[in-house]
């Protein structure tokens, strides 16, 4: 009996951890209830399109090869150089958090962040993806039958 108390209570702890991976329609419904259709220009298709191609809409994306030392975190790839810190690399830490809050499945933080991102003079072209597979393209299928 002891035992399986152990195994739920370890089950529990890593099932927390688990990554969430959104579907196109679920990240777009949650990005609308947060305000980022339409956000600093943006229509909604362009916040997703971006999830897409920079994490695959997984919440627990990490990218810690960037040539400069950096890393990019979670489901939009926020960068510690510039937007968050992870007390091994110098960083501006724009939105003021750690760099593992992006690595959760709420990412209310993360699409905080995100909108201090796009108030920047880049823009939605401080993502890379963003504009390699959305910029000036037709990003209608992004939002296809999600009933918005």
């Amino acid at each position: 009996m002891r035992s399986i108390l152990i195994i739920s209570l370890l089950g529990c702890c890593f099932a927390a951890y688990e990554a969430k991976i959104f579907s196109k329609c679920e990240l777009a419904r949650k990005l609308k209830a947060e305000g980022m259709d339409g956000f600093h220009g943006y229509s909604l298709a362009n916040w997703v399109c971006m999830a897409e191609h920079e994490s695959n809409f997984n919440t627990r994306a990490f990218n810690g090869k960037n040539a400069n030392g950096s890393s990019d975190y979670g489901i939009f790839q926020l960068n510690s150089k510039w937007w968050c810190t992870n007390n091994s690399y110098p960083s501006a830490n724009a939105c003021n958090i750690m760099c593992s809050r992006f690595l959760d499945d709420n990412i209310s933080d993360d699409i905080a962040c995100a909108k201090r991102v796009v108030k920047d003079p880049n823009e939605m072209s401080a993502w890379v993806a963003w504009v390699k597979h959305c910029k000036g393209k037709n990003l209608s299928r992004y939002l296809a039958n999600c009933n918005l």
